[in-house]
């Protein structure tokens, strides 16, 4: 590694760090933020020509982005909401991809050149739907998280066929374009089930902390790559895989390795994130110098009517489809699921493009097969980056007034879950203490001391000093592990609460090992609602409380 890359690197992270501790303070949208401080670094002579590597984002960095997403995200939900994430990942990605393209024709594009810059912006960006898609219930937020997450695999199997087209003169077909997809699809989630089984064997094996934690952050890219090579779709397989393992990881990874990997995955995605929107904000005085094809006022026109048509294809979408959704499934169940107008509009609300779409269109190669330049590439950047101005800006900002204008209804199920699940470990553990305490020959005053302190909401946070009373806990931890991961699996509760309860009790087994002092204050932050109790009272408000295998 280069001095320049050295330089390029503390440049960057100092910028995400200073940008979104200021976004913070003033209560400012930090995407918007991090763009505009990322546009303002761009324009400084030392860093302005900093190139944002395609391959580095689509090869590197979006595997790890995308498995930790799948693995925070509830399969339960997905499910659900099943038929509705494969309509918007495959039907509103192919219907923006082609409005994209009419209109960049009429501008004055090529068709091979408007199908990529349409497929280019065809899909949502995990990382800017994140950034702004708190205070949603579960389901939406599923919703938007998985249909971000697989319309990626989509957009990417077009573009390959609008650059065969652009770059080698492939004809366009329909037929082969639709069999394309399907293969890819299917490729893909073969591959990612196959990559869950490797490493499912593999840690049944692997009882060190450290090796799980490292396979941790190896397992996206053994998902990917072999996808990749089999012309299948990486992106699925990263998917599939993580949400494969965030089913069979919690009775295969131990508290300190899933503790460990979890401090890796929350700094790693948090410093990433951040990187990605400064190095998109930094492009732009880039692609405005690089414009040759197009006049300025003219890029700039395009560029609008391409946001207008994006944000104005996904609104229509949302409502219509369903409607016509609706007059063909009448079954009682799918009616109990139905939301009103009002509550879709922050599904329709949250197209934001980022800079998935960006590496997509500085993947686009300069010259074509016969060694011609390829026609309106440098518009094809150009444009790109100011869609995903246009949408984070324009969309990001006002979408929490948005939700609270929907009066989308309370997700109870959640917390009432949690209190299910609380009462139901609670039990479990109860119902093994006498059997466990004579295995441990624990003395019976102790154990009927931890049977009436178990049901107490602060037993989490008194050490008890007493080897046999620390031994019976740590057997009844795997009590309530078990019982917790049997009412997920029974679907009494989803992955969302699993990880939580998960989380403290990992916490507490780390303080009763000794490791107290390396919780980082999570026995505090994550306090025990009792069986009574609503739960998430014990976590400050506004906390987001992810967990990883």
């Amino acid at each position: 590694m280069s001095h320049r890359s050295i330089e390029i690197m503390v440049v960057v992270v100092a910028a995400v760090l200073f940008l979104t501790w200021t976004a913070r303070r003033l209560k400012v949208s930090e995407p918007m933020l991090l763009l505009a401080g990322g546009a303002l670094v761009g324009l400084l002579p030392r860093f302005g020509d900093i190139p944002l590597p395609p391959d580095v984002v689509l090869l590197i960095l979006l595997p790890a982005l995308l498995y930790y997403e799948s693995l925070t995200t509830s399969l339960r939900e997905i499910r659900a909401n099943v038929r509705s994430i494969t309509l918007q990942a495959t039907g509103l990605v192919v219907l923006t991809t082609a409005a994209v393209a009419v209109l960049a024709h009429a501008a004055g594009f090529s068709w091979p050149a408007a199908f990529v810059l349409g497929a280019v912006l065809g899909p949502t960006d995990a990382v800017a739907v994140a950034a702004v898609a708190h205070g949603l219930p579960r389901r939406t937020v599923t919703m938007l998280r998985a249909e971000s997450l697989i319309n990626d695999a989509t957009a990417l199997v077009l573009l390959a066929v609008a650059l065969e087209a652009a770059v080698e003169g492939t004809p366009f077909s329909w037929g082969g374009t639709t069999l394309r997809v399907t293969v890819s699809y299917a490729g893909g989630i073969a591959a990612g089930l196959a990559a869950a089984g490797v490493i499912i064997l593999i840690r049944r094996r692997w009882r060190d902390p450290m090796l799980n934690s490292g396979l941790s952050v190896l397992t996206p890219y053994l998902a990917f790559l072999p996808a990749e090579l089999l012309h299948a779709s990486g992106v699925l397989a990263v998917v599939t895989c993580g949400l494969a393992l965030s089913q069979a990881g919690p009775r295969l990874i131990s508290p300190t390795a899933r503790l460990q990997a979890v401090s890796f995955w929350e700094v790693t995605t948090f410093l990433v994130n951040g990187a990605l929107f400064v190095l998109v904000g930094m492009q732009l005085p880039a692609a405005v110098r690089g414009l040759s094809s197009f006049s300025l006022p003219r890029a700039l026109l395009l560029a609008l009517g391409v946001s207008v048509a994006v944000i104005g294809v996904r609104t229509l979408w949302f409502y219509t489809v369903p409607y016509v959704v609706r007059l063909l499934d009448r079954r009682p169940s799918q009616r109990e699921r139905r939301i009103s107008a009002r509550h879709r509009l922050p599904l329709a609300w949250a197209g934001m493009r980022g800079a998935i779409s960006l590496a997509a269109a500085l993947s686009v190669p300069t010259v074509t097969a016969q060694g011609s330049p390829v026609q309106d590439r440098d518009a094809i950047v150009f444009i790109t980056t100011v869609v995903i101005l246009i949408t984070l800006v324009l969309l990001g900002p006002p979408l929490p007034a948005v939700i609270r204008w929907a009066r989308l209804p309370a997700d109870p199920t959640q917390a009432e879950e949690e209190r299910l699940a609380v009462r139901e470990i609670t039990r479990a553990a109860l119902t093994a203490l006498p059997e466990q305490a004579a295995r441990l020959n624990v003395p019976a005053h102790l154990a009927d001391a931890l049977a009436q302190d178990l049901g107490s909401p602060d037993h989490h946070g008194r050490a008890e000093a007493a080897e046999h009373t620390r031994r019976l806990r740590l057997a009844l931890l795997q009590v309530k592990r078990a019982t917790l991961i049997q009412l997920r699996d029974r679907r009494h509760i989803d992955d969302i609460v699993l990880r939580r309860l998960q989380g403290r009790l990992d916490a507490e087994q780390l303080r009763l090992d000794g490791g107290e002092e390396d919780t980082c204050g999570l026995e505090h932050d994550h306090a025990w609602p009792s069986p009574g109790v609503p739960a998430g009272t014990g976590a400050p408000a506004g906390r987001r409380e992810r967990r990883i295998v």
